[in-house]
């Protein structure tokens, strides 16, 4: 049996797409994020919602648009792994960074906060939109599904920053900035994720069976 040759809509959704979506989300950092601090500031939240925010937001969307489009052990699973490798990356960031600005050298892998945060946070945030909205096509209740995960594990956040983090007195001084910047890309993600969930049953890219 031949192999079927190439088309313009592979090339382009199988290299194209991904190269453009890859230095989009290296931009945030390298080039978006720092022009942010010039603009606004380095006080001001738009810089860390443009960074660390955006990267949650990636995180966590992949959880949340597996659990919607194909169940709760799925978004669960991915939330797991992909929590997992964003604890030990962001830690390391996170130490390096204190011990160059700060001189401040806490084992950040040791923080609760950032276990609670990723880990657990990316397993609760797509088992709940899967369990929430059970394979099902409305859009209504998807948006339901990934609102509610979203806001949970952001609520979840919030506390376990301003309680046992060890960078806990910083939430504590600004409450309601801290409160902001940690909810601000989840809520948004909570209406993106099914958003591209839908599109994505639109076109087919969804496994399993489905209830209308």
């Amino acid at each position: 049996m031949s192999t079927e040759p190439f088309k313009l809509k592979d090339i382009l959704y199988g290299l194209v797409i991904p190269i453009l979506v890859a230095i989009i989300i290296m931009l945030f950092p390298v080039l978006i994020g720092p022009a942010a601090v010039g603009a606004f500031g380095a006080d001001s939240p738009i810089p860390q919602i443009l960074t660390h925010g955006f990267a949650v937001m990636v995180l966590f969307a992949i959880p949340i648009i597996l659990g919607l489009i194909w169940n709760k052990w799925a978004g669960g699973a991915a939330g797991f792994l992909l929590g997992t490798l964003y604890y030990l990356a962001f830690g390391g960031y996170s130490i390096f960074f204190s011990i160059i600005n700060y001189d401040y050298t806490a084992n950040l892998y040791a923080d609760p906060s950032f276990l609670g945060n990723y880990i657990l946070g990316g397993i609760l945030i797509g088992y709940i939109a899967g369990a929430l909205n059970n394979k099902s096509y409305n859009f209504k209740r998807m948006i339901g599904a990934g609102m509610t995960a979203a806001v949970t594990v952001g609520v979840m956040q919030f506390v376990l920053n301003y309680t046992v983090s060890f960078g806990a007195y910083m939430t504590q001084n600004d409450p309601l900035y801290a409160f902001f910047i940690t909810m601000l890309p989840l809520v948004i993600l909570g209406i993106i994720g099914p958003v591209i969930a839908k599109v994505m049953m639109w076109y087919g890219m969804m496994p399993g069976g489905y209830s209308s």
